[in-house]
């Protein structure tokens, strides 16, 4: 079996889901004493999918070339992007800070239709908010 880059990011994925599933999340993560959902939940069940997804990419390669310069470029904007965003949410909100990230983040992946932008910018964070902070009672940043 032959070191592609495909699986080596497989592998990546791979020990990172499993090393998120074992040691990160449970130290990390606290019991709540109310509501229906565990706050550990959705990460575990995140960690397994990547973890998954990792063993699939190892088993089974794709055939493609690698990429150009230009793409690993957009690559990094958008990783700088989502970086600057979650420092944006830390530090004035979600309430705040998601919808122009969100917006963004659909420019920055060639998004150019009114109508798409602003129901990504308005609607889906409004929608992440109605189900985190008053469905599940949760507290966003």
């Amino acid at each position: 079996m032959k070191l592609t880059s495909d699986r080596a990011s497989g592998l990546f994925f791979l020990l990172s889901g499993a090393l998120l599933y074992m040691t990160v999340i449970p130290a990390f993560v606290e019991k709540a004493d109310g509501g229906w959902l565990q706050p550990g939940t959705v990460p575990n069940a995140a960690a397994l999918v990547m973890a998954l997804c990792g063993a699939v990419l190892v088993a089974k390669p794709t055939s493609h070339a690698t990429q150009n310069a230009r793409e690993f470029l957009r690559a990094g904007l958008f990783f700088a992007l989502i970086a600057a965003g979650l420092y944006a949410i830390s530090r004035f909100g979600f309430v705040y800070a998601a919808p122009g990230l969100a917006l963004a983040i659909m420019l920055c992946l060639g998004e150019r239709r009114l109508l798409w932008l602003l129901t990504g910018a308005a609607v889906m964070p409004a929608a992440i908010w109605y189900l985190v902070a008053i469905i599940l009672e949760r507290a966003l940043p």
